[in-house]
């Protein structure tokens, strides 16, 4: 049975079925269009507030620009009070093709203001807030949620079911609660619940790493697409990785460390090119990500730690990866 296959989310057709998650501080522009080019069905922004939006943020502006990037791409906002979420609606349903809404993410400083995963304990409020959404925007509106905010209060199949009603497009399902955080294991049979519970596509999310782990959820939950996360962080080849072995039944080879090289230096020239020389900093993570496991590695990135220009940075990848 071949698992890969396009996704209908309301009006909108995603080539494929793996769609890159919404991750703060990783999955900006550069790592979106990498992930884009091996195969993602599609990507979606880093989450945006929506009273920051509200009060005209620039930074959080930076967040929304897609320019150059294949479509379709979703959009994340999140939020507790309706007169922002509305605002933020109205304006990312103009350069979006999709506006998803964060009701996961088990952040301190987002949660403290009863945004997110927190929204998971008032229902009637998330329901609210649903509705708003989906009256004020002009393209679909999908849902990402937790299972729930702890284990005594597991919601997920409740919520996909207003969800459903209001007329939330696709819902994508975390399996697990906000007080797992990203521990332990994520609870297929949640996933495997909600899509027996709703109508509308459910994607399931948490633990899927490669070919292997995606079929296994395909199979077992019978989810309609699958979002990946953590898997991505330092390998946007996945995508490619996946398909391939959901469609032909082959293990690709991992790049090499010249390919994986030719990455890295991609995405430092998106990075540089959209921010300046600031983008070096934050580009310290992904490469943490993109050389663990080769030899020498935490030394190596010790190395760039203090480094502050592309220029320095590209000479010491290239003498890593000569040493290797």
């Amino acid at each position: 049975m071949n698992y890969i296959k396009k996704l209908k989310i309301g009006n909108v057709e995603l080539p494929n079925n793996l769609i890159l998650a919404p991750m703060a501080d990783v999955t900006n522009r550069p790592f979106r269009i990498i992930c884009k080019k091996y195969g993602a069905g599609m990507v979606c922004t880093e989450m945006a507030s929506s009273r920051a939006m509200f009060h005209n943020d620039l930074k959080t502006k930076r967040l929304l620009n897609t320019e150059g990037e294949e479509r379709p791409i979703s959009m994340q906002i999140f939020g507790s009070d309706e007169e922002s979420m509305m605002y933020a609606t109205e304006q990312v349903s103009k350069i979006a093709d999709i506006v998803d809404i964060n009701m996961g993410c088990p952040a301190p400083k987002v949660v403290k203001n009863g945004d997110g995963s927190k929204l998971l304990l008032d229902l009637e409020k998330a329901e609210k807030i649903l509705i708003a959404v989906v009256n004020k925007s002009t393209v679909p509106v999908t849902l990402k949620i937790r299972k729930g905010w702890d284990k005594e209060n597991i919601v997920a199949v409740e919520i996909a079911k207003i969800a459903e009603r209001v007329g939330i497009s696709a819902i994508t399902v975390h399996g697990r609660t906000r007080s797992e955080f990203y521990t332990g294991k994520a609870d297929w049979d949640i996933i495997k619940k909600v899509k027996e519970n709703v109508k509308i596509p459910v994607i399931g999310n948490g633990d899927v790493i490669d070919g292997e782990t995606a079929k296994i959820m395909f199979e077992y939950t019978g989810v309609d697409g699958i979002m990946i996360g953590r898997g991505s962080f330092g390998r946007p080849w996945i995508f490619k990785e996946i398909i391939e072995y959901l469609e032909n039944g082959k293990k690709i080879e991992e790049p090499n460390n010249q390919e994986k090289l030719e990455v890295i230096k991609r995405h430092i020239d998106l990075a540089v090119e959209e921010k300046g020389e600031i983008a070096v900093k934050e580009l310290r993570k992904h490469i943490a990500w993109y050389t663990k496991n080769l030899k020498n590695s935490s030394e190596f990135r010790n190395s760039i730690n203090q480094i502050e220009t592309k220029e320095e940075l590209v000479n010491k990848l290239d003498e890593y990866f000569k040493s290797l």
